[in-house]
C-alpha cells in the first residue's frame, strides 16, 4: 500500500458552518483531487468550498466527498468553439433559450440516468442543496426549449465573476451545447472571464475547454470570487446571440 493510500482523510462535521476546509493543495493525487469527506451541503459551506476551488461529488450511499483535482478544467467564455453543425442547430433548430425559468426541472433532468452509467452523483440531497443556493441567488440555470418542451440545459454556481459549472443534459441533439453557447455569450458580454468545468469531458474539450495546473486555477479564482458581478442580471438579453462573432476573442477558433 502506498504512503498516500495509508493517509487518513480529513473528516468534516455536519452543522459546523464555519469549519474550514483543508487547503486544496493538500488533495490526494490518487484518486485525483480527493480532499475531505463528511460535513453537509449547507449554503455557507458550499459557497466557501467554491471560493476555495473545492466542489462536492459523491454517489448515493457514500459520505459527502469534496474534491479539488489537478489539473483543473476551465473554459474562457470568449474561447468557445462552435462547430459548423452546432451553428446550424442554433440557426435552424427552432430552439428557445431562457435563464432561471425552471431551475428545479434542469437539476432534476441532469440527475436522470445517463448512457453507460448505473447511477447518478446528483442525489436528492444535492438537488435540495442547489435549489437552496438558487433561491439565495447563487445558483443559476439555462433552459433550452423546443416546441414548448424542455429539451436541454445546464446549471452552476456564480460567485463574484466566476461561474462554476455543475451539470448539463440533452434530450435532443446539441441542446446542452446550445445552452453553453448562450451562457458563454452572456458571460463574455458581462466580462466574466472564466467557467470552472472541474474535470475534462470530450464534450467540453471539443468546445474549447482546457486543463490548467491547479495552482494556476486557484490563483485565477482568488480575485474573481471577490469581484463585483457587474452587469450580470441572469436574464436573457435578446440583443445577445452566439452567432454574432464580434464578441469572440480574436484568436478563438471558429
Amino acid at each position: 500500500m502506498s504512503r498516500q493510500a495509508r493517509r487518513m482523510i480529513t473528516w468534516l462535521h455536519a452543522g459546523l458552518a464555519e469549519e474550514p476546509f483543508p487547503p486544496a493543495t493538500q488533495a490526494w493525487q490518487e484518486p485525483n483531487g480527493l480532499l475531505a469527506a463528511g460535513g453537509d451541503l449547507s449554503p455557507p459551506r458550499l459557497l466557501r468550498a467554491y471560493r476555495g476551488g473545492i466542489f462536492p461529488w459523491y454517489e448515493a450511499g457514500q459520505p459527502i466527498l469534496w474534491w479539488s483535482p489537478d489539473p483543473r478544467t476551465v473554459l474562457e467564455p470568449a474561447a468557445l468553439r462552435l462547430s459548423r453543425s452546432l451553428r446550424k442547430s442554433i440557426r435552424n433548430g427552432g430552439f428557445e433559450v431562457s435563464f432561471d425559468r425552471d431551475f428545479e426541472a434542469v437539476v432534476r433532468a441532469c440527475s436522470g440516468p445517463r448512457a453507460g452509467a448505473s447511477g447518478t452523483w446528483i442525489t436528492v440531497e444535492m438537488r435540495h442543496a442547489y435549489l437552496r443556493l438558487h433561491r439565495s441567488g447563487y445558483a443559476h440555470s439555462l433552459e433550452v426549449w423546443q416546441d414548448g418542451a424542455l429539451v436541454g440545459g445546464l446549471y452552476g454556481v456564480a460567485i463574484g465573476r466566476l461561474f462554476c459549472g455543475e451539470s448539463m443534459f440533452s434530450h435532443v441533439r446539441d441542446a446542452s451545447k446550445i445552452a453553453l453557447a448562450w451562457l458563454c455569450r452572456h458571460l463574455a458580454e458581462w466580462e466574466w472571464p472564466l467557467i470552472d468545468s472541474q474535470t475534462p469531458t470530450p464534450h467540453m474539450l471539443t468546445m474549447g475547454a482546457r486543463e490548467i495546473p491547479r495552482d494556476q486555477f486557484l490563483e485565477r479564482i482568488r480575485s474573481l470570487v471577490d469581484q463585483d458581478p457587474g452587469r450580470a442580471s441572469w436574464q436573457m438579453d435578446p440583443r445577445i446571440h452566439p452567432l454574432d462573432d464580434g464578441w469572440r476573442h480574436p484568436e478563438a477558433p471558429v
